[in-house]
């Protein structure tokens, strides 16, 4: 206290505090390179600058602009009354928000003691991203739009099923073998681990590879006749086939570096993808729906026939 009181006494109150004999500049000093420290610490030392700014940086600009266009999106779910689009438009903010927060705590990657809360966070948001990828799919498969209880139980059921025995897997091999799955690093992994990664890939590669197929063949009415359907799976094949090379060659310096690069792209540019794809379409046609309602409306109340006479 009486330190403040001089501090406020003195018209250099800098100078006042420097004069004072328990005051130590080393202090500021300890303070600052603590700070700078675990800044160069969160940003730079675990992965690398651009690694973590790409990551940090897109996940953040969807969650804002998931932010910014909230309000107009309610209201288009609200008067379209589509119940999986309502759901899946949750899900995705729910998936936005665990995958900001995984982007932005990539410095528990390579702290000790964090290994098992990573572990988790990986775990649920990977889970949560691989569930809109089922879902996509599952949603697509049932035609243009469909809506309702039953296509949305059938839908949600077939993804939940399906992420539900993945995550039931990877908790076995996570808290099960004590294998960490979500720990990369140039050192010693286990064998098992890039083994359960092949197969997770070596299945989408493989679902995605059927679908393009099916698209050039005599099934491809089975499909749902959108460009940006068709765009989506190719993107999502190729990701899926690099990652799968990368996994198979675990113990090269290239294969880390190449699974990096796709985990990367993963993360940062999914979550924008599958909303280009996917709920883009739909506001666009809710509102062409809407300004053909206001047409018809304004029509039938005559505000067009001064055009006919």
């Amino acid at each position: 206290m009486r330190v403040l009181d001089q501090i406020a006494q003195s018209p250099f109150p800098l100078i006042a505090l420097s004069q004072n004999p328990n005051f130590s500049s080393s202090s500021i000093v300890k303070g600052g390179s603590f700070f700078g420290s675990g800044l160069y610490k969160w940003l730079v030392e675990c992965h690398g600058f651009l690694h973590n700014v790409v990551l940090i940086v897109s996940s953040l600009c969807f969650v804002l602009y998931l932010s910014f266009q909230a309000k107009k999106s309610f209201s288009k779910l609200s008067n379209g009354r589509s119940h999986i689009m309502i759901a899946y438009y949750g899900c995705l903010w729910l998936v936005s928000l665990l995958n900001l927060a995984w982007c932005c705590l990539q410095a528990w990657e390579c702290t000790p003691g964090k290994e098992v809360a990573w572990n988790i966070l990986s775990l649920f948001t990977k889970s949560g991203m691989l569930f809109l990828e089922v879902s996509l799919l599952a949603f697509l498969f049932q035609g243009n739009y469909a809506s309702g209880p039953e296509a949305l139980a059938r839908t949600f059921g077939i993804s939940g099923l399906v992420v539900g025995l993945d995550i039931i897997l990877k908790a076995v091999y996570l808290f099960g073998f004590g294998i960490p799955l979500f720990i990369d690093s140039n050192g010693q992994s286990p064998h098992v681990k890039w083994g359960l990664w092949v197969v997770h890939r070596l299945v989408l590669t493989a679902v995605y590879g059927i679908i393009l197929f099916m698209y050039h063949s005599k099934w491809r009415e089975r499909l749902p006749a959108r460009p940006a359907f068709y765009k989506y799976i190719s993107i999502m094949f190729i990701l899926n086939a690099l990652a799968l090379f990368a996994c198979v060659l675990n113990g090269a310096s290239f294969g880390y570096w190449l699974y990096g690069v796709t985990n990367v792209c993963y993360h940062a540019f999914y979550l924008p993808l599958i909303y280009v794809t996917f709920l883009a379409d739909f506001f666009q046609e809710e509102d062409l729906r809407l300004e053909n309602v206001y047409y018809s409306e304004m029509k039938d109340a005559g505000f067009f026939d001064a055009d006919w006479e």
